[in-house]
């Protein structure tokens, strides 16, 4: 079973404003993107348990035209705010890249 990081073409956080971080999953080709999308790999349920927020709280897309997906939740620190240490967002997509993905 592959893990995220040896499928996808990229996967990456960022700010999505203050009080929100986005995650962006993308893959190179359809067949892969395909693939992923029908074992369930990568769901609102699965993002909510790797961030440990309520499933209700993920807001969830997938792309089909771009192969990709979007997830964005609530930061838990705001951006910038006191203990913050991840002002950009940039390096939330980190649990990500060890998910298992079931093809």
């Amino acid at each position: 079973m592959p893990k995220l990081k040896e499928i996808a073409k990229a996967c990456k956080s960022k700010n999505a404003g203050p009080f929100q971080i986005t995650f962006d999953i993308m893959f190179e080709d359809l067949a892969t993107f395909e693939k992923v999308r029908a074992s369930k790999s990568i769901t609102p349920a699965i993002i909510a348990g790797l961030y440990g927020v309520a499933e209700k709280d993920v807001l969830f897309t997938e792309y089909p035209p771009a192969l990709a997906y979007k997830a964005t939740i609530a930061r838990r620190i705001p951006s910038g705010g006191v203990g913050d240490t991840d002002i950009y967002g940039a390096q939330q997509h980190a649990p990500l890249l060890e998910l298992d993905i079931n093809i």
